[in-house]
């Protein structure tokens, strides 16, 4: 499957507390009726006050093709969208979300672990927007992630669901690709991995032990954005 990925932050002014409640009773019904998508998740943060944004959006669709159809690609138009398709969708976000702090990720998706049968509606997620060291390619971080730290890290102790997805459009991604890791338990997920307000995170051992030291190998730790939440399917269609 392919996915649109959304990391929100709240406008200025308004609490996360409206913010969630005006996403989830007027602006998530919108986001459900785009044509094309097969599912739809919204991930709120377990801390609020020490989450790096608001939000996540999640938008699911068949094909790459499919989802260009409805937003287009990073290559032919900005990250505000402006295709007639998602209109209403688009003009509702200014109502809640700061337009200027939106990132948008577009990529495909690949369960490496799924010990759920794809029912993620109430775990909690760890998703890792992940960043290449400086002078290592794209292509040579996909190869490391992929072949050397994707079987450690779902392996990690408490993980459920692991799941990476990488860019469609590298050149053009804000990230190099994200790593989602669910747990059933917020505890065991903290344990870990550690808590929000933090980009780095120190567990004692195990398989956490062996992925945080792996991840040095491949990762710019301190440009790497993540975000610790709880997922709510909305809409999931055959």
């Amino acid at each position: 499957m392919y996915k649109q990925i959304v990391l929100l932050t709240r406008k200025k002014g308004t609490t996360h507390e409206a913010f969630a409640d005006y996403w989830r009773e007027t602006h998530a019904p919108l986001a459900e009726d785009i044509a094309g998508v097969r599912r739809y998740n919204i991930v709120l943060p377990t801390d609020p006050e020490n989450a790096e944004f608001d939000g996540l959006a999640e938008l699911y669709f068949e094909s790459l093709t499919e989802l260009y159809e409805v937003f287009g690609s990073r290559g032919d138009h900005e990250p505000d969208f402006g295709r007639e398709a998602v209109a209403a969708v688009n003009t509702d976000v200014r109502n809640f979300a700061d337009l200027g702090a939106l990132t948008r990720f577009a990529g495909e998706e690949t369960v490496q672990r799924d010990d759920v049968d794809g029912d993620t509606d109430g775990l909690y997620k760890h998703s890792a927007f992940l960043v290449r060291q400086e002078g290592m390619s794209h292509e040579a971080f996909v190869e490391y992630w992929q072949h050397n730290h994707t079987p450690i890290a779902r392996e990690i102790e408490g993980v459920v669901r692991y799941a990476t997805v990488l860019p469609a459009e590298p050149e053009h991604a804000a990230f190099d690709g994200v790593a989602e890791l669910y747990f059933e338990d917020v505890g065991a997920l903290q344990d870990a991995l550690g808590g929000a307000g933090s980009r780095d995170y120190d567990p004692e051992k195990g398989m956490a032990k062996r992925a945080r030291e792996d991840v040095n190998n491949f990762l710019a730790i301190d440009r790497r954005p993540r975000f610790i939440g709880r997922e709510t399917v909305r809409l999931e269609r055959q």
